[in-house]
């Protein structure tokens, strides 16, 4: 009986234990107000879109509002340099892309370093690009385009979106796998960098998929490659670069959530479940897929381990391409 008395109270005492150290923990009453959602670009594009999409989500299933803010300037470094610096409670997290990976080789200085100042919460998705070419050009896959480029070194021509934007990565990546030599075009943006292939002033670009894909389908643009290791389930029918005598050619764009560094890996695993249920949504799988994006949902682990490498890759890329944004 005694035995039985004493087991009893140890389990009481247990439980007690679990309740407390329960209630202390920094996820059991997160969040109990706001959480400000950063996106470090202007309104209406791409990130905003699914940032406002996933915050309200959020605040339906964890019962609080999360205000999304823009905060654009210096390719998504002064929105990324906020969160970073924030205090580290969950309560500011950021939607950021790959220009946090880029950014560190294209800058002579940045206030942070995303790989030690920020956290993963999740990998979201990942766009890839498009190779498109002008129609007049007289090719029609990768091979015959590096063929046409080694016969021109030098006189072919490719238009981007801005010095460091990652339609020149993804051009630079493809210049330096294929051993070529094209000459970069810079645009304001993709829209007019697109325009002007369309209109034979410069002979390919790499965009966005979705954004390029409907001159693509028109007979504006001729597609020829896409730049994800595997092939676009919004463009089937269109060969990857790499299986066209590049292989291990990828450059995906992406979008991910990240907290300061030192946000306890409770709230960080609490944001974690409740965005990936989020992205795994009717309305927001229909979202991703209509831009093209091919959703990823990762662990915060997978996440860091993914920005290491990334920041790692590109590093390479543009330091030997010698690309500087400032």
């Amino acid at each position: 009986m005694k035995a039985r008395l004493a087991l009893v109270a140890l389990v009481a005492v247990l439980l007690l234990h679990a309740g407390a150290a329960l209630a202390q923990s920094p996820a059991a009453n997160y969040p109990n107000r706001p959480v400000r959602v950063i996106v470090p670009w202007p309104p209406g594009g791409g990130t905003d879109i699914f940032a406002r999409a996933i915050a309200q989500k959020l605040q339906e299933s964890l019962g609080q509002p999360f205000p999304v803010e823009n905060r654009p300037g210096v390719a998504g470094n002064l929105g990324a340099t906020l969160v970073a610096k924030a205090a580290p409670d969950g309560y500011t997290i950021v939607i950021a892309t790959i220009t946090l990976a880029t950014n560190p080789a294209l800058y002579k200085t940045l206030e942070f370093d995303a790989t030690k100042d920020l956290a993963g919460i999740t990998l979201i998705a990942g766009v890839p690009h498009m190779l498109v070419v002008n129609p007049s050009l007289p090719v029609h896959n990768v091979k015959e385009l590096i063929a046409l480029a080694r016969q021109k070194p030098g006189k072919l021509t490719y238009a981007s979106a801005g010095v460091g934007s990652p339609f020149q990565i993804a051009a630079e990546l493809f210049k330096q796998s294929a051993g070529v030599n094209i000459l970069h075009v810079p645009y304001k943006g993709g829209g007019p960098a697109v325009a002007d292939v369309i209109g034979d002033h410069v002979d390919m670009t790499f965009a966005n998929l979705m954004a390029v894909l409907p001159q693509a389908r028109a007979g504006q643009v001729r597609a020829l490659g896409v730049t994800s290791a595997k092939r676009s389930p919004a463009a089937p029918d269109v060969p990857t670069i790499a299986e066209q005598g590049l292989p291990g050619y990828d450059f995906t764009s992406w979008f991910g959530a990240l907290a300061p560094a030192g946000t306890p890996q409770p709230i960080i695993d609490k944001l974690n479940a409740e965005i990936v249920k989020a992205l795994k949504t009717p309305e927001i799988s229909k979202q991703l897929s209509s831009q093209g994006a091919d959703l990823v949902a990762s662990t915060p682990q997978a996440f860091d381990a993914y920005l290491k490498s990334e920041t790692a890759k590109w590093s390479k890329v543009i330091k030997s391409a010698g690309i500087q944004a400032n």
